[in-house]
């Protein structure tokens, strides 16, 4: 649940500590002055009784707060506002992607009472948006984790999403003052990083494990909090591909900009020692090369991914890197050498590879033990690739055609 695949919180109990004094939140501070303040506190209304302290942020998703045993909670919208949707394209085109996060704490949806369910949710704001969103007509509590602004599935399996952080959650929020029942439930992804017994010893809740998707949590708290086969089905469809996309992408820019930098200079490199000429004639054909090589892989790798022949993410990457390799060379037949037609084979085939192997962190498919298998064959073979393909670059420009 919250992305139940990737995946926050203002402040949500004045005792938690460790949310106020971390960098990492944009933290909401309950208090409850009288309008105006003697000491000079600019009142957000006298109905809320809370007001917005330099240096804090006051979300745009709480509604309100309700007074519980443990203290102040805040209320979410079920509603995802043009904010909402401007901060998902930014993280999802990999811009404040790390820092987008909401502060660990208790939250709630609706009027939920005593009896009223508790959701868990990572503190990454894309899962709390995923999970918020699909509330709608439901009272519910939502204790929200510390995964260190890290998605359910990524979070488990690096360690945030954990037994521990579960049951530290649970009692800093003092969440058995809030309710009655003793039951949490947890997204399906995060049940690689939770021991649902030691969960139970360690705070007295027990686990339930939830859908994989958000979208299925009404269905399941309708069939009594149990989940049909395809709630517990993990799917990597077209859309659940290309929405990563932009990720992976931009994670190539910057590499991309040292990397044609490279190029041009290498380009220029021959029996002139250098030549400004050869720099930027042959540094464009090999510039149009390397940027064909993010597409291939960047792109057309994961898009196409159920298609592409092979098993590993590097052989499916290379096939992808292949097909634009050969049609720029094609195009370019009557004005480059043989060795310069090899190198711009092999730079497209190898980056394409390496890009869409990368994208094997971003699949439920693969294993950490089977990425780092593929890795460590891979690479040796990617980097002799490379180191082979510039000594046919710059080596053709010591050749007469």
């Amino acid at each position: 649940m919250g992305d139940m695949k990737s995946g926050e919180s203002c402040c949500g109990n004045e005792n938690d500590s460790s949310a106020h004094n971390s960098e990492n939140y944009e933290v909401l501070l309950p208090m409850a002055p009288s309008a105006g303040d003697e000491c000079g506190g600019s009142s957000l209304g006298e109905s809320s009784g809370i007001y917005d302290l330099p240096g804090y942020k006051l979300w745009h998703f709480v509604e309100d707060f309700i007074d519980t045993a443990a203290g102040i909670v805040p209320r979410v919208k079920t509603s995802i506002d043009r904010e909402d949707q401007y901060g998902t394209l930014k993280a999802r085109s990999g811009f404040n992607r790390m820092r987008y996060s909401i502060t660990p704490g208790l939250y709630c949806v609706g009027s939920p009472d005593k009896d009223s369910p508790v959701m868990v949710s990572a503190n990454y704001k894309l899962s709390f948006d995923a999970l918020r969103k699909e509330l709608n007509g439901i009272n519910t509590w939502v204790l929200v984790i510390d995964t260190r602004g890290i998605n359910v599935w990524c979070a488990a399996g690096e360690g945030t999403f954990s037994t521990d952080e579960v049951i530290n959650r649970v009692k800093l929020t003092g969440l058995e003052k809030v309710v009655n029942n003793r039951e949490l439930i947890l997204p399906q992804l995060s049940a690689t990083g939770v021991n649902a017994k030691k969960v139970k010893k360690g705070c007295g809740f027990k686990v339930v494990w939830g859908p994989i998707r958000a979208m299925d949590i009404k269905r399941f708290l309708d069939a009594g909090k149990k989940a049909e086969s395809e709630m517990r089905l993990v799917t990597f469809s077209f859309f659940e591909r290309v929405v990563l996309i932009p990720i992976e992408f931009s994670m190539a820019i910057k590499p991309l900009m040292w990397i044609l930098l490279t190029v041009f200079i290498l380009s220029g490199i021959g029996s002139d020692i250098f030549s400004i000429s050869d720099s930027w004639t042959r540094g464009l054909l090999m510039a149009s090369a390397v940027i064909s090589a993010v597409f291939a892989g960047a792109v057309a790798a994961p898009a196409l991914l159920p298609w592409i022949p092979g098993k590993a993410f590097s052989v499916k990457g290379a096939i992808t890197g292949l097909i634009p390799g050969i049609c720029l060379v094609l195009f370019n037949f009557k004005s480059i050498m043989f060795l310069e037609m090899a190198a711009i084979v092999l730079v497209i085939t190898i980056l394409s590879s390496y890009l869409a192997m990368n994208f094997t962190g971003a699949t439920p498919f693969t294993s950490p033990t089977g990425v780092e298998a593929e890795m460590k064959k891979a690479i040796p073979l990617q980097a002799a690739g490379i180191i082979i393909a510039v000594i046919a670059w710059v080596g053709a420009n010591f050749l007469t055609i």
